[in-house]
């Protein structure tokens, strides 16, 4: 990819990112053109929709939370608690453009037809799912898992506990992984 090219989709990407977070209305590729400084016709070169543009930011998101999950290592002792707390410190700086328009597709099924946004994500969360739930004495539960925590992670629902019950991020964390675990037990029947 010519510089140029990687240059503008980077600054595409992260204007979107800005405009989703802090504009209440709804956000044109126009708009992110004019918040990138390129033109429009070259915002369409690089994405088809704005949907596809927040897809890649969302994919940024979730590249920084794998490249979170890997440097971890084996020595983490809750690594499943610790990408949990990454993850909603992300959203929390993110504000809104982590939120995405509902999807008719469920998240299994999205995820399963290889939506990169989640696929990144699901590498982040692979080994401390798997990890937790050895850990709980459960059968592997594989991307049910995931499914569990993508309910209770949903960043509209991290962002209701943070701006409106008043949870600060870790105790959001803490106490969305301790439901996890009890939902990772009783979906396998514990």
């Amino acid at each position: 990819m010519r510089s140029d090219t990687a240059r503008n989709r980077r600054a595409l990407v992260l204007a979107a990112g800005r405009l989703f977070a802090t504009t209440p209305d709804p956000v044109t590729m126009a708009d992110v053109a004019r918040a990138a400084q390129v033109s429009t016709a070259t915002a369409y070169r690089q994405f088809a929709s704005v949907e596809d543009v927040l897809g890649a930011f969302r994919y940024s998101v979730g590249a920084q939370l794998r490249e979170y999950a890997a440097a971890l290592g084996e020595s983490e002792p809750d690594r499943l608690l610790a990408v949990s707390r990454r993850w909603v410190d992300l959203v929390v700086e993110h504000g809104r453009a982590m939120v995405g328009h509902r999807s008719p597709r469920g998240y299994l099924e999205r995820l399963r037809s290889g939506v990169d946004y989640l696929t990144v994500q699901a590498d982040a969360l692979a080994e401390p799912l798997a990890d937790a739930v050895a850990r709980l004495g459960l059968p592997p539960l594989g991307d049910e898992a995931l499914f569990l925590w993508n309910v209770l992670f949903d960043p509209r629902e991290i962002l209701d506990l943070v701006d409106t019950v008043g949870l600060s991020p870790v105790q959001a964390a803490d106490r969305l992984t301790a439901t996890l675990r009890g939902a990772l037990a009783g979906w396998a029947g514990r």
